[in-house]
C-alpha cells in the first residue's frame, strides 16, 4: 500500500488549472470529493494556454498530443468521454523528418505503412530492423506503464517487482542510442527514434533506454490534433469538471497557505480565503515549495531540462513540404546535445520542430493565412544565457531562426510573417519556471521514478504535488497521470463507478 493523505479530505483545493490540476480535479470529483480549482490566469490550461494575436489563435504550450486514452481516463472519472467534448484528428503522417542531406521521411504509426516508408528510405534491412524495434517498443511500454509510470512511489523499494527484472531483460537500463542502434544502422532513422530523449532533458547517448517509451507514444500509439488547437483539451476538461460540480475560480493568484500544525487549512488568494481539507499544488516546484514553506533535502541539486525558444508566426503563405509536424534536423547531432545539456551554448546547427496547426484547422488563422510554430531547443538559464541576457539575444536569435528556415526550403518566410510572438527563457522565467525552462526537472537516473521529487512531502500531511516536476514527469501523457496519481494520494485510488455519478450535472 502506498501512503495516502490522513484525516478528512472532503473538500480539496487544486491550485492551478493546467492539465495536471484539471486531471486531479476530475479524478477527485469522481471519487466524491468537493473540489475548488484556483487558477491565476483568466483561462484554464496552464502551460497549454491560448493567446490571440491579430486574428491568429496561438497555443502557448505543447503542440503534440499522444496517448489520448490517458485524458479519457480523467473524463471517464466523471462519467464522460473525451471524444464527446473534443474532436481528435489522427495525424498521417505523425511527423515528417527532413534531414540535412535533403532526404525526407514520413513517420507513420501504422506498422505496414511505416515499414514500406523505411524500405523506400533506407532499404529492406532497415525495414526489418524497424519491425523488430517496433515490437521492442511495444513490450517496453507494456512493462513500464502501470508499474513505473502510472504509479506512486514511497521509496526505491517500490521498484522491486517482477517487472523490474522484465525491464532489465529488455535492456531498459542501457543507453537509448545504443539500444536503438541494435535495430537500426541508418543514422537518420536512429534520430527519428531517439530525439524524444530531449523531452526528458537528456542526450540519447546518456538517456536510459527505458525512455524509448516516449518514442512508442510518438511513433506507434499515434499522434493527434484536437480541432481548435491543443488548448481545446484543457478547455474541455475544465468544462467537464464544472459540469461535475467543481468550483472553478479563474484570475485568482494564490499568495499563501494557512496551516494548523502539519495540515493546510486554507488557500489564500489576493481576494479570498478558501478553507480546505487537502490541497493539490501544480505550480512549478520552486513556487510549490515557497507556498509550503520548505523544500525537501536532496543529496544533489536538481538538474533541469533544456529550455526552448518558440517563434509563433502568422504568415501570408505556407510551404508544401511542411506536414502538420515537421522535424528539421541539422547535420550536427551529438554536438547539438552537448551544446544544450553541457556547454550551454546556442545550437550552432539547430534541429527544429515546425508545427503547422492550420494544416488541419484553418480557423486558427484569418482566412487565407497560416500559422506556424517553430520550436528551437536551447540551454536552460542554469548553464546557458540568463533571463536578462535573452532580452538582448532575442531579436538576433529570431533573425537566425528565420535565416535557417530560409536555407532549409521555407523561401521568403521572413517577408511572409505578418504577426509574430517570440517566447524565450526570459518569458519562461517570468512565468515562474525554474531555470527558465517549461520542461522542468530533467529525467536523469537520479531524477527518475522513486528518485524524482515525490508528490508527497514531509512536514505537511495533506498537501500533494502534481505536474511535470514530480511523478511521473514531463510531457502531456505523464502530466495527466500526475494529476491522477495526486488524486489517488487523497482518495486511496477508489473512485465511484461512473453509473453512480450519472454523467453531467
Amino acid at each position: 500500500m502506498t501512503r495516502t493523505v490522513p484525516g478528512r479530505t472532503d473538500h480539496v483545493v487544486v491550485v492551478g488549472a493546467g492539465l495536471a490540476g484539471l486531471s486531479a480535479a476530475l479524478h477527485l470529483l469522481g471519487a466524491g470529493r468537493r473540489v475548488t480549482v484556483v487558477e491565476r490566469e483568466a483561462l484554464p490550461g496552464g502551460r497549454a494556454g491560448r493567446r490571440e494575436l491579430g486574428g491568429y489563435h496561438l497555443d502557448t504550450g505543447p503542440t503534440v498530443l499522444t496517448m489520448p486514452d490517458l485524458a479519457d481516463e480523467a473524463f471517464a472519472a466523471v462519467g464522460e468521454r473525451l471524444r464527446d467534448r473534443v474532436e481528435l484528428l489522427p495525424l498521417h503522417p505523425a511527423y515528417r523528418a527532413c534531414f540535412a542531406d535533403g532526404s525526407a521521411l514520413d513517420v507513420h504509426t501504422d506498422a505496414d505503412a511505416m515499414e514500406a516508408e523505411v524500405e523506400r528510405f533506407a532499404g529492406g534491412r532497415e525495414a526489418a530492423g524497424y519491425r523488430r524495434l517496433r515490437d521492442w517498443l511495444g513490450r517496453l511500454y507494456a512493462v513500464q506503464l502501470r508499474r513505473f509510470i502510472d504509479a506512486n512511489f514511497d521509496s526505491p523499494l517500490g521498484l522491486l517487482t517482477p517487472d523490474l527484472a522484465r525491464l532489465a531483460a529488455l535492456g531498459g537500463f542501457g543507453r537509448l542510442d545504443a539500444r536503438v542502434g541494435r535495430f537500426l544502422t541508418d543514422e537518420r532513422l536512429k534520430r527519428v527514434f531517439s530525439f524524444q530523449a530531449l523531452y526528458a532533458g537528456v542526450a540519447p547517448a546518456r538517456a536510459l533506454a527505458a525512455y524509448a517509451v516516449i518514442a512508442y507514444m510518438d511513433t506507434v500509439a499515434g499522434v493527434y490534433f484536437p480541432r481548435g488547437g491543443m488548448h481545446a483539451l484543457p478547455r474541455a476538461m475544465a468544462g467537464a469538471a464544472v459540469d461535475a460540480g467543481a468550483d472553478l475560480r479563474l484570475g485568482r493568484d494564490v499568495t499563501r497557505l494557512e496551516r494548523s500544525g502539519t495540515r493546510v487549512t486554507a488557500v489564500v488568494t489576493e481576494h479570498e480565503r478558501i478553507p480546505c481539507d487537502a490541497v493539490v499544488l501544480t505550480p512549478d516546484l520552486p513556487v510549490a515549495h515557497r507556498l509550503l514553506g520548505r523544500r525537501p533535502r536532496r543529496p544533489l541539486a536538481l538538474r533541469h531540462a533544456p529550455s526552448a525558444v518558440v517563434l509563433h508566426a502568422g504568415t501570408t503563405r505556407t510551404w508544401p513540404h511542411l506536414a502538420h509536424h515537421t522535424l528539421s534536423f541539422g547535420a550536427a547531432w551529438r554536438r547539438t546535445f552537448d551544446e544544450l545539456t553541457r556547454t550551454g551554448t546556442l545550437m550552432t546547427d539547430p534541429s527544429l520542430l515546425i508545427t503547422r496547426p492550420t494544416a488541419h484547422d484553418p480557423t486558427l488563422a484569418p482566412e487565407g493565412r497560416h500559422l506556424h510554430y517553430v520550436l528551437a531547443p536551447c540551454p536552460n538559464t542554469d548553464i546557458g544565457p540568463g533571463a536578462r541576457a535573452w532580452n538582448d539575444l532575442a531579436p538576433r536569435y529570431r533573425d537566425r531562426l528565420l535565416a535557417t528556415l530560409e536555407r532549409r526550403g521555407l523561401t521568403g518566410i521572413a517577408a511572409a510573417v505578418e504577426q509574430e510572438c517570440l517566447v524565450t527563457p526570459a518569458d519562461w522565467t517570468a512565468q515562474g519556471h525554474a531555470a527558465g525552462t517549461p520542461f522542468s526537472v530533467a529525467h536523469t537516473l537520479a531524477q527518475t521514478g522513486p528518485f524524482r521529487p515525490r508528490n508527497l512531502m514531509g512536514g505537511t500531511d495533506n498537501a500533494v504535488l502534481a505536474g511535470c516536476g514530480t511523478t511521473p514527469g514531463v510531457g502531456v501523457p505523464t502530466v495527466l497521470l500526475s494529476g491522477k496519481l495526486a488524486a489517488a494520494r487523497i482518495t486511496g485510488g477508489q473512485a465511484r463507478p461512473a453509473a453512480a455519478r450519472g454523467g453531467r450535472r
